[in-house]
């Protein structure tokens, strides 16, 4: 084996990408970064009644999305059957496993005598020491390891430490079966040996399966990779991660408006930290990772921390930076792609321009779309609740010496001329400054919020900027 770090995930194609599985690709792909190694990607595509070429879509176009590359092309798990049997028939030949011939009513009757005695139900071994020559005419037997009888299997496990299996509890489980087809057991062993895989790194619903796979890997004479199975994901409320509690696909979150960089971020610190460091860039990650640091315990998945983290790091991203990712995020988000059919030239300035005021007072890509909305508003705006209750009487008097305020101004129209205009008007008039800006913001852009109102102005430019206001005073 080599010196070389190689990771792998291995998700199999029956739907999207999930949340869990994504932070099992993350772990894989910072432990292979951070030693200078690879990550391989396997399609565990061998249950043929639910793999679709869709979910193996889904599952490329949400790492891909994630920016969570990977070495090589994918490997099918399908095509490799031939060399899962092989290495099944290679183990009978070693006498390391055996065909067995039961039919299942066979099996059913010697699960249920098990029952009976109070035992678990497992495999009884009767064919593990007969001559093949008493072997049924006929029929197609099943290969099955022989698993070994007394003393225990021991994982030694980064993550759970050594964990011991009693090996009387192991019984001799199929490797292939009677049809010719590998089980997942025995290909994931195949495999991970053949693709040259040092550590498995996957979630601890796999940590039993580890025992019988480190008996293959013995039987071949194969080391067995340095394994950890890191914790589950749950919900708020402790309770295995559902639905409910944001086991959705990826791609949801991308509609939802997270930044991918923000959702990895998060994903890193459910099961692993760093000190106090809540808020880390990937090369932070990169850096930082070690799959040994990484709790035994389930985390919880929490949306408003993931909401929160995500906002800190759009106002912490570059202005052009995620104004890009916005305009390409921007056909997956709600309301959207209404947005983006009306994204010409001159509103992608002013939406660069208006970044810095935007980006403030948005968590999400998707309160980006509604706080640049008065971009994109036809005259006359149409007024929320709230703002049209800020436009009463006195306020549109008020507006209406501000408006000509603004219109005196000769020079170059900026967010400082503009203020300071307003600014004298509202002395001139004995006004508070609140007075002022309010019915401002109401008539320039139909919200009682939005970012401050003399960005606003620089940013409509002063022709729109005074249409807007000529329209609530008449």
């Amino acid at each position: 084996m080599s010196d070389k770090v190689v990771t792998r995930f291995a998700p199999s194609p029956t739907g999207y990408l999930h949340i869990g599985g994504a932070r099992t690709a993350l772990f894989n792909w910072l432990y292979a970064k951070h030693t200078g190694g690879t990550m391989l990607l396997r399609i565990e595509d061998t249950d043929r009644e639910r793999s679709t070429e869709a979910a193996t879509a889904a599952i490329l176009d949400g790492l891909t999305w994630l920016g969570l590359s990977w070495d090589g092309e994918a490997v099918s798990q399908f095509a490799r059957a031939p060399r899962h049997r092989e290495v099944a028939e290679e183990l009978v030949r070693l006498g390391k496993a055996y065909y067995s011939y039961e039919t299942p009513a066979e099996l059913e009757a010697m699960r249920e005598a098990a029952r009976a005695k109070g035992l678990p139900p497992r495999y009884n071994g009767q064919w593990r020491d007969r001559h093949p020559s008493e072997a049924p005419p006929g029929v197609k037997g099943a290969i099955r390891i022989k698993a070994p009888t007394e003393g225990e299997t021991i994982v030694h496990d980064r993550v759970q430490g050594e964990v011991r299996f009693p090996n009387k509890d192991l019984d001799d489980f199929i490797i292939l079966r009677s049809d010719g087809n590998p089980t997942y057991m025995h290909a994931v062993i195949v495999d991970d040996h053949d693709m040259g895989v040092t550590h498995i790194i996957r979630g601890d619903d796999h940590l039993t399966n580890a025992a019988r796979q480190t008996v293959i890997y013995n039987a071949m004479g194969w080391a067995v990779p340095s394994m950890s199975h890191i914790p589950l994901i749950h919900g708020a409320d402790g309770a295995k991660l559902s639905k409910r509690h944001g086991a959705l696909g990826v791609e949801a979150y991308r509609a939802m408006g997270y930044l991918p960089e923000a959702l990895l971020n998060y994903l890193a610190r459910l099961g692993w930290s760093h000190g106090d460091d809540e808020v880390m860039s990937i090369k932070d990650m990169i850096s930082w990772f070690d799959i040994g640091d990484v709790n035994k315990g389930a985390a919880r998945f929490d949306f408003a921390k993931l909401e929160a983290l995500n906002g800190v790091h759009m106002r912490q991203m570059d202005d052009k930076a995620l104004f890009d990712i916005f305009v390409a995020t921007l056909p997956y988000l709600e309301g959207g792609p209404a947005l983006a059919a009306r994204l010409d030239d001159k509103r992608k300035a002013q939406l660069l321009a208006a970044m810095p005021g935007l980006k403030e007072r948005a968590k999400t890509l998707v309160e980006l779309v509604d706080g640049a909305a008065f971009l994109f508003a036809e005259r006359p705006l149409q007024l929320d609740e709230k703002a049209a209750g800020l436009l009463g009487s006195d306020a549109r008097a008020i507006l209406g010496g501000a408006h000509a305020a603004l219109a005196a101004i000769s020079g170059e129209w900026s967010a400082a001329t503009a203020e300071a205009a307003i600014r004298d008007f509202a002395q001139a008039g004995g006004h508070k400054l609140g007075a002022v800006a309010q019915p401002l913001r109401a008539a320039l852009t139909g919200r009682s919020t939005s970012p401050g109102v003399f960005d606003v102005l620089a940013v409509l430019g002063r022709a729109e900027s005074l249409a807007r206001i000529g329209d609530q005073i008449d």
